[in-house]
């Protein structure tokens, strides 16, 4: 097997992985209407169009994530200060405290899993891993 199929294998194994949300909480949204939360928090000014362009979907799809969000208590839409027809979205109170709980359970599985690699082995990995989802088209 090349290292190009052992890629591929690997980046698999890993969209199975979060697709059964191995790594979320029981309590949380799950597939994409858990990736809203994550778009908002990476964005600068996330909009509804953000949303449905990270996550690959059509305005209405999008439009029926971040209002299961909002209707959730997660996320809250605020009126563009440049562009009053225009909302931006924010995460609530309780949506940063679930990512925030989301980031840890994410960031202690990831550390276990790499429990007895050396620091240099970290290092290289992140540097790497980086690199390559940065090349992603």
């Amino acid at each position: 097997m090349d290292d190009v199929e052992q890629v591929e294998r690997a980046m698999i194994a890993i969209r199975r992985r979060q697709t059964r949300r191995a790594l979320g909480t029981d309590a949380a949204p799950t597939g994409q209407a858990f990736d809203v939360l994550d778009v908002i928090e990476a964005s600068l000014e996330p909009t509804v169009s953000v949303v449905a362009t990270a996550l690959a979907v059509d305005q209405p799809r999008a439009s029926k994530l971040v209002g299961a969000a909002v209707s959730s208590g997660l996320v809250r839409r605020v009126a563009d200060q440049a562009d009053g027809r225009r909302s931006v979205l924010m995460l609530t109170e309780q949506g940063e405290q679930m990512l925030a709980e989301s980031h840890r359970r994410r960031r202690a599985a990831f550390d276990a899993a790499m429990g007895d690699w050396t620091a240099r082995d970290r290092a290289d990995f992140a540097r790497l891993l980086t690199r390559f989802v940065d090349a992603m088209p």
